[in-house]
Parts: C-alpha cells; sequence; structure tokens
C-alpha cells in the first residue's frame, strides 16, 4: 500500500535509482520485523516507514561512501595481463612453437579474438562485441588469421572449429 511513496522518498535521498530500490527494501523489512512495536500514527504505518527509510538512506549512503574510499585507497595494476597473452605464456604444453610464434604476432584484438572463437570454441556472434569489433570484422580478422597459420605452419584449421566459430 505504501511502497510507491517509500520508493518515491528514498529516491530523493540516495543518488542511483538501484540504491532507492535496496533502501525501500530494507524499509519494509524492518517492518516487517519490528511489526509488534511500530508506533501507527492516525491507524497508518506510512510516518515510521518514512521516518525508517530515512534513516536506512543515511546508512546505505554512508555504506556506499565507504566501500568507494576503500576502492580508491586500493593499488591498482598499471595494466592487467592480456588472458590470451596469459594463456601463450604459461600453457604452451604441446603447442606447436611456430603456432605460438604466429599467436604472439598478433595485434591484441585480433589474439583475444583468436583465443576466443578459435581455442575456445565461442561463436563469433558472441565473442565480436566482447573484443569490440563488428561480426564481420572479426570473421575478416579470423579468416586472415587462418590464411597465416596455414601458410606458416602448412597446418589445415579444421572445418569443426570453422563450424564452431558460427
Amino acid at each position: 500500500m505504501h511502497r510507491r511513496r517509500v520508493w518515491v522518498h528514498a529516491c530523493r535521498l540516495v543518488d542511483e535509482r538501484e540504491n532507492a530500490e535496496d533502501v525501500t527494501a530494507i524499509a519494509f523489512l524492518k517492518l516487517w520485523r519490528r511489526r509488534d512495536d511500530v508506533r501507527v500514527v492516525e491507524g497508518s504505518v506510512l510516518p515510521w516507514l518514512l521516518v525508517t527509510t530515512s534513516y536506512v538512506a543515511r546508512n546505505v549512503s554512508r555504506s556506499r561512501r565507504r566501500y568507494r574510499a576503500v576502492l580508491q585507497r586500493l593499488p591498482r595494476e598499471q595494466s592487467a595481463p592480456d588472458p590470451a597473452e596469459v594463456l601463450i605464456r604459461y600453457d604452451p604444453t604441446g603447442w606447436d612453437p611456430d603456432l605460438v610464434a604466429v599467436l604472439r604476432r598478433l595485434e591484441r584484438r585480433d589474439l583475444q579474438l583468436v583465443t576466443l572463437v578459435i581455442l575456445e570454441g565461442i561463436p563469433v556472434v558472441e565473442a565480436a562485441p566482447l573484443v569490440g569489433v563488428s561480426v564481420t570484422a572479426a570473421r575478416s580478422r579470423l579468416s586472415r588469421f587462418r590464411s597465416r597459420a596455414r601458410g606458416a605452419l602448412e597446418l589445415d584449421l579444421s572445418a569443426d572449429r570453422q563450424e564452431a566459430s558460427q
């Protein structure tokens, strides 16, 4: 009955809609837990809910502010290692050294694409947005990689890998 009014009040007090939803949920949870000692004013719990919402909003805002402050103090790596680079560097077990050399010469975006599509079997349609290219560009890049790999290694990449990528 009072959900909308409590939510609107929470929206006024916090910075994000998701936080307002959290505040509203917490206020109603507190109402349920304290239902035996809630002060009813003129037959309504709305005043109690609005006051409780104000307290909860302050607590949520303070908690979020502290959390952001902690994140700001954490040391950051200058750049996170690329998963494809890690794959090549630390798991070349049984790989043809020529294939590893071809993979190392790829640009970062192409290496990510090859890792996702060819090595992990993720469809091109899903991998392309993750890498930041269109599906058409991704298919073109993969085709160029396959041509280079065949030329450098005299290796025929199997048709089932191509089917898995589409």
